[in-house]
Order: C-alpha cells, then structure tokens, then sequence
C-alpha cells in the first residue's frame, strides 16, 4: 500500500504581507516536541523537486516548511533547469532583496515552531541561494542549527560567521564551478573551532548534486551526504 504524504500549502504573514510554504508532516502525524526543517528552494522555487525532497525529510520524522522565496516578484513559481526557465531562475536571483529573503526564512521559522510547538528544535536545510539562507538564519540565531548544500555566496559573508553560536553542516562538490576550492577553504576557516560544524566535499560531485532531476545529479555524493545530515540534524536537534 502506498501512502501520500500528509502535505498542504499554509499562508505565512509578515509586516511586508503574506506569503505561502509547503508544509510537509511525519506519516505518523505531528507528535509534541517534533523537530521541525525549515526547508530552503534553489533558484528555481518550490518546485516538484523541493517538494519531494520536503517530503523525504516528513518520512524521516521531521515536520517540514518551504517557503515561497519568490513571492514578491513570481509568487509559486516554478522552474526547470534549463532554457528559459534558467534565465528566468538568474532574473529572479538576481533582483531578490537578501535582506528581505532572510527576514523570511525567520518567519518561516517562527511559523514551523508554531506548527511543532513547544520544546520543539529547528533547522534550516537548504540549496544553493538557499544554502546562502540557511547559513545566514544560522549566523543570526534564527534556527538551532543549519545545513546548506552548495551554498552560493556564503564566501561573501563570512563576517557574519564571527556569530554563529549553532552547528552547521556545510556540503560542496568538488567538480563545482560556481563555488571554487578557494571559497570553501575561505569558509573552512571562518568556521573552524566553532561547535559542531563541520565542512563535506565530494570529490565526484558537481553543483546541484543532491537533485536527482539535474544532469549534474550525482547519487553516491547525494545519498551520503543525506545520510551525514540526518546523522547531524538528530544531534543537533535532540
């Protein structure tokens, strides 16, 4: 027997207006104290991808949010990997407010600790702009802890990791050319010492690599690095 996941999209209010997330809940439904993932798009919205992977992360017992990170410009839009849908994924990366995006993902948060209730933790898992995210709601405590894969432009705000008081779990490939060598070295050192962080490379592994519906899909890299979250966010969370 096939079971669907329990999922809906909510309305999140802000002082800017309001904006929809994807919740996605554990098959056994919300349990008190749950952790919660604050679950953090690429470039290309909340699409059937993130979706599912929101989805993996309720099977594995965590109460998910994604937020609609475009909403102010394309609300639930959508996107593939190519072509148009490319160009217009780089438009909407490029005119997004950072600052505004940020102030988002705490909504989010606070809405997802909202949903689990009390004694509940909450991470912020994200993908390239939404590994940047992640790591920026980490940096300014509004998460218990992060994971960004390939995170694009967090070389650019390595001051802020002078405050990250939570663990972050950081994951690159090493194929990847968006995010060279120097910049996660440049990021290594501005977290070394700091509790609980750690930094994964895949040699084999291009950027994207944890999406299984981009040619740069790598499944050893994906599923190991899968595993090293779920290892981390069950400490980190607990």
């Amino acid at each position: 027997m096939t079971t669907k996941p329990d999922s809906r999209w909510i309305r999140i209010d802000t002082a800017d207006g309001s904006f929809d997330a994807y919740l996605s809940l554990p098959p056994g439904g919300k349990q008190p104290g749950n952790p919660g993932i604050v679950l953090v798009q690429e470039i290309f919205g909340v699409n059937e991808h993130i979706r599912a992977v929101a989805d993996q992360y309720a099977a594995d017992g965590y109460v998910v949010l994604a937020p609609d990170v475009f909403w102010r410009k394309a609300p639930r839009v959508e996107l593939g990997y190519s072509g148009a849908d490319w160009e217009k994924a780089m438009a909407l990366r490029t005119g997004v407010d950072l600052e505004a995006a940020v102030s988002d993902i705490g909504a989010t948060a606070a809405a997802l600790r909202a949903e689990i209730g009390a004694g509940g933790k909450v991470a912020a898992v994200g993908y390239c702009f939404g590994g940047l995210l992640s790591y920026l709601a980490a940096a300014r405590g509004m998460v218990d802890a992060a994971v960004p894969y390939y995170g694009g432009g967090i070389q650019n705000h390595l001051h802020e990791a002078a405050a990250l008081n939570v663990p972050v779990q950081f994951h690159y490939g090493a194929l990847d050319k968006h995010i060279l060598p120097e910049h996660v070295e440049q990021v290594r050192q501005a977290v070394a010492g700091k509790r609980g962080t750690e930094v994964f490379v895949y040699d084999q592994a291009d950027h994207g690599f944890n999406c299984w519906a981009r040619a740069s899909f790598h499944q050893r890299s994906a599923a190991l690095a899968h595993g090293r979250a779920l290892t981390f966010l069950a400490s980190a969370l607990s």
